[in-house]
């Protein structure tokens, strides 16, 4: 019964952002997480820093990695995107439920073969994945961001380059 219920509680969410999406009003809490992932993945980390406090926290939950603060999320990030040289999320849905926004798409990403075990060569992936974001709508900020990504994709496209 309380699965039905959540199920029922999400699909209304779902239904309720997607009718406001289309008349072009985004709620505010989906605006944020649009500025959020375009300074993440145009390595922005000025602007990025912005969302950031003491208190947020990154979990990237499939590979079990948590930063929390965000100077050490922005430097686990320049780690993570050293030498990248394209990095773009395609959205193919988000949705929110007050101050949490789901965003469910693909990380594509173009860089040294380096990082991937692969030197000498340019990789280029696409990463399922799905990203919640917690806003504190007060001061805008990140409280919390939980990745949940498909590494087993990532794997097999590896493989095959």
């Amino acid at each position: 019964m309380r699965l039905i219920l959540l199920v029922c509680c999400l699909l209304s969410g779902i239904w309720s952002t997607s009718s406001l999406a289309n008349s072009g009003e985004m709620p505010k809490q989906q605006q944020l997480a649009v500025q959020y992932m375009q300074a993440l993945t145009s390595h922005d980390y000025r602007t990025l820093k912005q969302f950031y406090n003491r208190d947020s926290v990154f979990f990237d939950k499939t590979a079990n990695v948590k930063y929390t603060g965000g100077r050490h999320i922005i430097e686990f990030f320049q780690r993570a995107h050293d030498g990248v040289l394209e990095y773009k999320l395609n959205i193919e849905h988000m949705f929110n439920t007050g101050s949490l926004v789901v965003l469910i798409g693909n990380y594509h990403l173009r860089g040294p073969g380096d990082q991937f075990g692969k030197p000498g060569k340019i990789i280029e992936i696409a990463v399922p994945g799905v990203t919640t974001l917690k806003f504190d709508m007060k001061t805008e900020r990140v409280t919390e961001q939980v990745d949940l990504m498909d590494y087993q994709t990532m794997s097999d496209q590896l493989e095959s380059q």
